[in-house]
């Protein structure tokens, strides 16, 4: 009888060891897709595209190409020698190459090409395919590097990672753009924000976080909105002010500068991005973000509890001119536009200990200090219309004693769409979903 031992096949050598030299003339073995073939007289270049670098591979005529097309997978054996025009400064002289697949038809588009210049219904309908696109993929190298900063980070504050239920009784957020759904004949919804269940959690860790999608049924189709994106959540307990919130999101932000940059280099020269300098983030009090933005941009405030789009870019604007900063941080937003759970100003209730932080001109982030005490949280749903009783098992965390806490969530997608410089949000997003999309 077969048994398994957790004793793993060695792997062919990685394109990425190839390409920094480490195997200089010595004759490895190495597989990938065939990313693009150009044929020079009696030379043909491979281009072998792996899974995080492409290596070239030079082949002579006495190595049979007539079934190799882009997109077969390939083994190839030769010799790795400097060459500074190849991508990573290194070349394959291939002595032998074995056609592990092959396509079934052409591919729909040519994504050996450096920039596709698809529509975007185009591009999202072929996703499976355009995201073979260096360029393309780059973009959730990017994502990933971003996702990994931030559990490095919250790790490394001594935060425990928790996952969340996606099917609740009730809705996080409250409004109307909630998905709604059948749930053995009970009336259930797909969750808004994890943020019920972290702060039961921070009465069981202290500092709780999760990566995980969450749900917004806006119907809308804009260039910012998602109906599922991926959340950045943290929680932490036994803070001093909503500040100590913002201090740990500047640190993920600084260490995820400082990953990207020695980690993913090449995705950035690839994709222009212009890294941040996140080694202070200014702030400033929401009443004043707005007067300021309205006396320099000349746009009258309409709406003063809430920021507006085009108010959002321009205190992004006053922020990089005045202050020299991609990000600020805007605080003690009104209370009539946070959720009930946000804790009023001792110093004036009408505004709250809570914040969002605007990268490039956008909201990515949203947090802020809770309400820890039970007769202050109960008596604030009362104030708002709410049935305390609609909420009984979020509220026996309160009713069980709760340290004063805070946290936030941070809209993965849109902050990768604006590091990239994506002019869509659903660019930086493997799959979306919004109003019309299903598929792929």
């Amino acid at each position: 009888m077969k048994q398994m031992t957790g004793t793993c096949r060695p792997r062919a050598a990685k394109l990425t060891d190839v390409t920094q030299g480490s195997s200089q003339g010595q004759s490895v073995t190495v597989r990938g897709m065939v990313h693009a073939l150009h044929h020079m007289g009696g030379i043909t270049f491979l281009t072998l595209r792996g899974p995080k670098s492409v290596l070239q591979c030079v082949l002579d005529r006495e190595i049979d190409l007539q079934e190799i097309t882009e997109e077969c997978a390939v083994e190839v054996t030769g010799v790795p020698r400097k060459e500074p025009r190849a991508p990573g400064g290194t070349e394959l002289a291939v002595t032998a190459l074995t056609v592990l697949s092959r396509p079934a038809a052409p591919l729909p588009v040519p994504i050996s090409k450096r920039q596709l210049k698809l529509n975007l219904d185009t591009e999202l309908s072929l996703r499976p395919v355009v995201l073979r696109s260096l360029r393309e993929r780059a973009v959730f190298r990017i994502q990933e590097g971003l996702c990994r900063s931030f559990r490095e980070t919250l790790h490394g504050l001594d935060f425990t990672e928790i996952h969340t239920p996606k099917i609740v009784h009730a809705g996080a957020e409250g409004g109307s753009n909630i998905f709604r759904l059948d749930y053995f004949g009970r009336k259930a919804f797909l969750a808004q924000s994890p943020q019920f269940y972290k702060q039961m959690m921070v009465g069981v860790y202290e500092r709780v976080f999760e990566t995980a999608p969450v749900f917004r049924a806006e119907k809308h189709s804009t260039t910012r909105h998602l109906n599922e994106y991926t959340s950045m959540d943290f929680e932490m307990g036994f803070i001093d002010s909503f500040e100590d919130v913002m201090a740990v999101e500047t640190l993920f932000l600084q260490h995820a500068m400082e990953l990207l940059a020695s980690e993913c280099a090449s995705e950035a020269e690839a994709l222009a991005i212009d890294l941040p300098d996140v080694s202070r983030i200014p702030c400033l009090r929401f009443d004043e973000a707005k007067e300021l933005a309205a006396e320099k941009y000349h746009r009258p405030i309409r709406d003063p509890y809430d920021l507006e789009p085009e108010e959002e870019v321009n205190i992004g604007r006053y922020a990089k001119e005045e202050l020299g900063s991609d990000f600020v941080f805007i605080t003690h937003y009104p209370s009539k536009k946070r959720p009930f759970y946000a804790m009023d100003d001792p110093a004036d209730p009408k505004f709250t200990l809570s914040f969002d932080l605007l990268f490039r001109g956008m909201e990515v982030t949203t947090g802020g200090q809770r309400i820890h005490d039970y007769q202050t949280q109960v008596d604030k749903m009362l104030s708002r219309g709410m049935d305390p009783g609609a909420f009984e098992s979020y509220l026996m965390i309160h009713k069980a004693g709760m340290p004063p806490h805070g946290g936030l969530g941070i809209g993965l997608e849109r902050l990768t769409a604006r590091l990239c410089g994506l002019e869509n949000v659903r660019y930086a997003c493997l799959f979306p979903r919004d109003l019309s999309r299903l598929e792929p």
